[in-house]
């Protein structure tokens, strides 16, 4: 019987902390595969809040350790399919082509914060975007949103047409369809990337979630933020588990983690943390020096909301090809935030 250790505080140089007692009660490990800076809220506050619940629900007969640089963000879908990590973490932006109905819960336009979009989003996908079977090959354990994702550039931009022409770095999906729209050069890199990218001047900013003023550094290298009321797109992220590993598991044990963690209970979680992380980043933007935050006046608010109809009527059709309802999953979505 394998021993394991409790995944309990973020070390520098992404070592874990290791939990005797946890150790010695522990049956059943589970490999981590994570991408993202050490210090960022996915390593420092998401995996350890997966442990915590996974340990909780199971008595401590189910725990997991964090690796990190296992491999590139694009790559962790294939990684936990075969096998070499058992959970981990996917952006669906970063792979054209493979998620349509992800695209889903990015569009702007949706009212409330990251945990009212993460719940919405998956009673959405159980209703709805499921029947796309995108994920095939993985088990889908949370689908979570960040925060509206805003402008975040090295020059302040005092309105909506200044966009037009600067090389931003985009994520694809929504947020590259966004870009697009408003006239922008799409730099498209990994989000561990951003900070060297805007640092040696290759792109003139970034579309991001305010999270990213902190876990990224932004407020180094782009200490402008230029604030879209409800966002220009949200990014759609799964944590996904390799099949094998889930089934590997005893079948209470499996029980308790589908009824009790997986699926909405992980992804509401997932989704405060990622509001707190909005909070705490506007307070550091506010206290930084040479940091700026312009809110978009009513007019620039006007105009995005009809390029934001155009990119929504083009994504739902998207939606619609693949054989899922998207009028009836967009207006859960809408339903479920607006009501939250």
């Amino acid at each position: 019987m394998a021993k394991f250790s409790k995944l309990t505080t973020l070390l520098a140089g992404a070592a874990m902390a290791v939990s005797g007692a946890a150790a010695n009660a522990a049956d059943h490990t589970l490999v981590i595969s994570s991408w993202a800076p050490p210090t960022h809220n996915i390593n420092a506050k998401m995996w350890p809040k997966f442990v915590e619940m996974i340990e909780e629900a199971t008595d401590g007969q189910v725990t997991a350790e964090l690796k990190l640089g296992l491999a590139p963000p694009p790559a962790q879908m294939d990684l936990i399919m075969d096998g070499a990590a058992d959970v981990s973490i996917i952006f669906h932006g970063y792979q054209a082509g493979r998620f349509v109905t992800t695209k889903l819960i990015e569009l702007p336009g949706f009212p409330g914060n990251a945990e009212a979009a993460s719940v919405a989003y998956w009673r959405a996908f159980d209703a709805h975007l499921s029947n796309a079977n995108e994920h095939r090959g993985v088990k889908v354990v949370a689908l979570h949103t960040h925060g509206p994702a805003q402008l975040h550039t090295a020059d302040p931009m005092e309105n909506l047409d200044d966009i037009a022409g600067l090389k931003l770095r985009i994520p694809g999906g929504v947020g590259g369809d966004v870009g697009s729209a408003l006239g922008a050069t799409g730099i498209q890199v990994p989000a561990p990337k951003v900070y060297e990218t805007l640092a040696s001047k290759a792109a003139d900013g970034v579309v991001m979630p305010v999270d990213s003023r902190k876990g990224f550094k932004l407020t180094e290298v782009a200490p402008h933020l230029y604030e879209m009321p409800g966002g220009f797109y949200r990014g759609s992220f799964a944590f996904i588990m390799n099949e094998d590993a889930f089934a590997g598991l005893p079948e209470d044990l499996r029980t308790v983690l589908d009824e009790e963690v997986f699926g909405e209970p992980l992804s509401r979680e997932i989704g405060k943390i990622w509001d707190a992380g909005d909070l705490e980043s506007l307070e550091v933007t506010k206290e930084t020096e040479g940091n700026t935050i312009t809110i978009a006046s009513e007019a620039d608010q006007e105009k995005f909301a009809g390029i934001a109809a155009d990119v929504i009527e083009t994504v739902l059709n998207e939606i619609e090809a693949t054989g899922v309802d998207a009028e009836a999953a967009y207006e859960m979505v809408m339903s479920e935030m607006s009501s939250y």
